[in-house]
């Protein structure tokens, strides 16, 4: 990559047209296997769900469900954000999340949650820079994977006014 070139970063929605990178991206980067309710969610979201481009090399994502509670709110479940290792500390994940975050802000939707095995200390810091903040424990969340409980990460987001 030489002469300092910036490398540009994009974010590209998630269609059926590149579905498979997504599928690619997390057999790579998470112990646990998803179904296609998964995938699914992720395709319905529309723009809360996200693949990020380092050049033209997919290398992170975010997938989002979203939610409805009563009376008709919304929330944001973040399914799973992940950036491959050697694409950390770009700003890759940042990204990603704010960009979820702004679409929270912009269609008025206040609350993002997601659940944080209770060992991944580098995901929990993660999260708390942004104002998440550790809101319950699930014991035996996760299968087959050690420890099994997981925290649930939430950040209830201020209206943007216009």
């Amino acid at each position: 990559m030489g002469g300092g070139r910036e490398v540009p970063i994009s974010l590209e929605g998630l269609r059926d047209k590149n579905l498979m990178q997504l599928k690619k991206l997390n057999t790579a980067l998470f112990p646990v296997r998803y179904n296609d309710k998964y995938y699914a969610d992720a395709l319905s979201s529309a723009d809360f769900t996200k693949l990020a481009y380092y050049g033209d090399i997919c290398v992170g994502s975010i997938a989002c469900r979203l939610e409805k509670k009563e009376a008709g709110a919304v929330r944001v479940y973040i399914m799973t954000l992940g950036v491959l290792a050697p694409y950390r500390g770009l700003g890759i994940g940042t990204r990603l999340l704010n960009h979820v975050l702004e679409l929270c802000s912009k269609q008025n939707i206040s609350e993002t949650y997601l659940h944080v095995q209770t060992n991944n200390e580098d995901a929990i810091n993660f999260y708390k820079k942004f104002g998440f903040e550790i809101t319950d424990t699930i014991k035996n969340y996760y299968t087959n994977i050690t420890p099994p409980d997981c925290y649930v990460v939430t950040k209830y987001i201020t209206q943007s006014k216009k």
